[in-house]
Order: C-alpha cells, then structure tokens, then sequence
C-alpha cells in the first residue's frame, strides 16, 4: 500500500510551494501532477513582490531572477493618442517593486528543481488525482489515474486539494461552493512587441474593445473582455483580425500589427468564475488557492493569494503532521487566517465587475479614445491614496504571510 504523510494534488504554484515548505520541515510529501510537464500557455505569469520576497527567504531568489522575464514597474494607457501614466511601484514597501511576468513552467521548474534537493519531497507526473479516500468517514488519501491508464490509491495522513477552480476533490467532498456572476469571459493572445514600443502594463478602454496588454519583452500578452457567455457568437460573426485593428485604432504604434491573428486558434478563452466554499476542508482534506477560492483575472493576483494560502498552511502544519497530530481544527485555522484576504481581494474583484467590468463590456465606458483626460482618470491620477492604494494591493496584497524558519535557506 502506497502511503505519503501529506498528499498534494495539483502541481501548480500553490501545490509546488507548499511541497517544497513541508519537505524542508521534514515533512513526508507526494505531490501529483497530471500533466506531463508544465508547458501551458496563457497561464498566469505574473509573480508579485510578496511570492519575490519569498523566493527570496527560500534561497531560491538568485535563481529565479536568472530566468527570462520582464518586470512591469508602471501602469500606462493610452488616451486620446497619448500614453498617461496611472501609477508606479516606486514607492510600495520592500526590496522589489515590480511584478514579473515569468512563464509559470519556468517558475515550476525551479520549485520542481528545489523539491529534488528534499529527500521527504516526491513529485509523480503525468498523475491524476480522480477522487478521494475514506477511511470511517474521514478522507485518508485519494484513487490516481496515470496518463497510461493505470490506477492506483495513495493513503495520506493529510490531502491538500490545489487542483484548481475545477477541483476534482472539492466535488468528491461535497463541500459547499458560494458563487457570484461574473459579467465577462477573457480572450487570451500574443501581439508581437518592437523596441519603439512603451513598457510596462496597458490598459485599453474603448466602447469597442478593454484589453489589457503586459509587456513581455518580445510580445505583449494580451487578455481582451468579453461578454459572458458570447465566446462562440463572436467568433462565428466576426474575424479574428478585428482585435488588433480596433486595437490600433487608439493605440497608433500597433498601426503595423492589425495581421498579427490569423487564426481563432490563436485566441485562448478563460472561462471566468468567481466563488468560495464555505468551508475550505473536511476531515483529513484541505482545499488551497483556486479550488478553496476561484478569482477573477482582476488584478492579476489569484496565483499570489493561492501562494500565499501555501505559505500560511506550511507555517501552521509542519509542526501537526510531523507529529502526526493534524486535526480538524488545525485546518479550521488554516482557513480562519486566509478568509480575510480572500473576502477582501474577492470584494474589489465585484465592485470592479459592477462598476467598471460590466459597462465597459457593455460599451458604455470609453477612455482611451476619449479626446482629452477624462475627468475620472484626473482625480485619480492627482489623490495620492487614490493612486497608490490600488497598487500597493496588488502589489503586497492583505496580510501577506511570514516564511516559516524551517524553510529558509541562505
């Protein structure tokens, strides 16, 4: 019988770090990962200042700042012709004041590279958590499906689900999901990027079209809004080179790009959810990161507050599963310490739906082809708490969380 003290399903930021932290506490640890590798395209690549800060306390901040990525120091849109600064990271707390945009199988890679070093750490790819364990009614580890077909059970003292929005786990749990309606979905694609070009992250709001494009050196990654719902209608009705020329109609500098799609393949959607379970665990399973909490892409900062949730359940129950003591209440705590980012974070993410999202998608809200600074953007741009509040949020987020000492290294 396969055995682990603590099973992690899904290897992504969250599951990596929290791998990582536990096995330098000495803490046995199995994470699954069904892929076969972390090549995925358009995932969230942005890495804030607090998971920076603690690449940084995990000794891995020399290594992470070698590989290939762009730091998005400013905040910029175009309006009437013109690049208007919004806000810069000049000014947040701390020693890193940017947001790097980083392809997320680099970052895993390293973690995946780090967790090697741990003799506790095992990482099984191409490896499926399909359901859960029970064992008189408390969940005792999980069935896994290998990519050739073989099954298989794993028997854990304690389960992590960080096996994302659409976790298998959380639904073989039964726990209970609170869901709000989002009023758009994301289009995903890549726009070639000149040296000519401004930097940092950019804005476009039009009564056509809201992107939001972030500097990666030779592109821009860029996400689109959409309706809710309308993905298949609009591909059906227009072609796909309509973005970038709309696109270039306020942002001249993207004049010589309105071919760069020529295909609908091209465009990747996220079907975008917001929502949280009540209740984060049950006994001897706890959800982290998108299954406990799925985010909006507002912001950019779900993968950070799901690193951060990493951090916080490391802290706490390194010391219970050594001990093999791990109970409910523990994982209770775990979930008391994170609700209010959560709920702060996820409460920005509607207001910004209600009264931001959802007239611009509507085509009621336009900025960018607008002949001068609107009056809004002004007042922003001139109330510092305005300006700055937005960014130090995104930037260092609620209650970031203290790296526990058994897992820092010089």
């Amino acid at each position: 019988m396969e055995r682990t003290t603590c099973l992690i399903a899904g290897g992504g930021p969250a599951g990596m770090f929290l791998g990582l932290m536990l096995a330098r506490a000495g803490v046995e640890v199995t994470v699954l990962e069904k892929h076969g590798d972390f090549l995925r395209d358009f995932r969230g690549d942005t890495v804030h200042p607090t998971t920076l800060d603690l690449l940084d306390a995990l000794g891995l901040g020399e290594d992470f700042a070698k590989l290939p990525q762009r730091r998005l120091n400013t905040v910029q849109i175009p309006i009437g012709g013109r690049m208007v600064t919004l806000g810069s990271f000049a000014h947040i707390p701390g020693r890193h004041k940017y947001v790097a945009m980083v392809p997320q199988w680099d970052l895993l890679d390293l973690l995946a590279r780090a967790g090697e070093v741990e003799p506790s750490f095992r990482l099984r790819m191409n490896t499926e958590a399909v359901d859960l364990l029970r064992t008189d009614g408390v969940v005792s580890g999980v069935r896994y499906r290998t990519a050739e077909g073989v099954t298989g059970e794993i028997h854990a003292d304690l389960t992590v689900a960080c096996d994302g929005r659409s976790s298998v786990l959380r639904a073989a749990a039964g726990l209970g999901v609170r869901a709000w309606p989002t009023p758009f979905d994301t289009w995903w694609f890549r726009i070639p990027r000149t040296g000519t070009d401004p930097s940092g992250l950019i804005p476009v709001v039009t009564a056509r079209r809201v992107v939001v494009m972030f500097d990666r050196g030779d592109y821009w990654q860029s996400a689109t809004l959409i309706a809710k719902g309308s993905d298949a209608d609009q591909r059906a009705r227009h072609p796909v080179g309509e973005i970038t020329r709309s696109l270039a109609e306020v942002v001249p500098w993207l004049a010589d790009r309105t071919d760069a799609l020529h295909d609908w393949d091209e465009v990747k959607l996220l079907d975008v959810k917001l929502d949280r379970l009540d209740r984060w665990y049950t006994d001897g399973l706890l959800c982290l990161g998108d299954a406990a909490h799925a985010m909006s892409p507002i912001g950019g900062v779900g993968i950070n507050l799901a690193v951060q949730d990493a951090v916080a359940a490391a802290r706490i129950l390194a010391p219970k599963l050594l001990s093999r003591s791990v109970t409910t209440a523990d994982l209770a705590h775990v979930q008391r310490r994170r609700l209010l980012p959560t709920v702060v974070v996820q409460g920005m993410q509607r207001i910004a739906h209600a009264r931001v999202v959802r007239p611009a998608v509507a085509g009621r809200l336009s900025v960018s082809n607008a002949p001068r600074t609107p009056l809004s953007v002004r007042i922003f741009r001139r109330i510092p708490v305005l300006r700055s509040l937005p960014i130090y949020l995104v930037a260092r987020g609620v209650r970031p969380e203290p790296t526990p000492d058994f897992a820092r290294r010089p």
